[in-house]
């Protein structure tokens, strides 16, 4: 009898602490899986993109600057806002940086390679802002970075991605997302102006 006592005693200990283990295991994971989540959680100064000769340009350079980021397209409607944002960048250079993405999401309005696309823009336009490599600004190849500009549970708010060529997103000094502009904003409209200046 003593002896089925004790085996039975045993047999209860070891299931107590195999579910003791369970739960630490558990906790383990869930904590874990917190601090990965914590880790993927992004600020505009984290990521690094290429440029539009394949140079790797990480975003925290722009630190303390306000920056206006578009993606653009050689072929569309909006196009001649080229010529906008290059006034924007010499009137007003000093204030913000104007990052362009070009993209082939709308239209096939960006078929170009990098190289074609760099010599639209400067041979045509004269533009001088940092252009980066061709991405994806929507669908399930977004590129990271548009990924953040358009998820409020990354960037806090915003929810927009881009819904045509020439969108634009306002992040102010301190890499904060604060505002999205469509495409028929233009480049020297007053509402882009009032940001840039406050």
């Amino acid at each position: 009898m003593r002896q089925l006592i004790f085996i039975l005693s045993i047999v209860a200990f070891a299931a107590c602490s195999a579910e003791s283990n369970d739960k630490t295991n558990g906790t383990v994971e869930a904590t874990s899986q917190n601090q990965e989540a914590m880790q993927t959680t992004k600020s505009f100064y984290d990521f690094t993109v290429k440029d539009i000769d394949g140079n790797e340009v990480n975003l925290s350079k722009f630190k303390g600057q306000k920056v206006l980021v578009v993606n653009v397209a050689s072929k569309c409607g909006y196009t001649p806002q080229y010529e906008d944002l290059q006034k924007l960048n010499e009137e007003y250079g000093d204030k913000i940086t104007i990052l362009g993405f070009p993209a082939n999401n709308f239209g096939g309005q960006e078929p170009g390679s990098n190289e074609e696309i760099k010599k639209f823009c400067t041979g045509n336009y004269g533009v001088t802002f940092p252009m980066f490599e061709k991405v994806s600004v929507k669908g399930v190849d977004k590129h990271p970075l548009y990924r953040w500009l358009s998820d409020k549970s990354q960037n806090g708010w915003n929810d927009q991605e881009p819904t045509w060529n020439f969108c634009k997103y306002y992040i102010d000094e301190n890499g904060e997302l604060k505002h999205f502009f469509q495409s028929a904003v233009n480049p020297m409209d007053e509402e882009i102006i009032k940001v840039i200046e406050s």
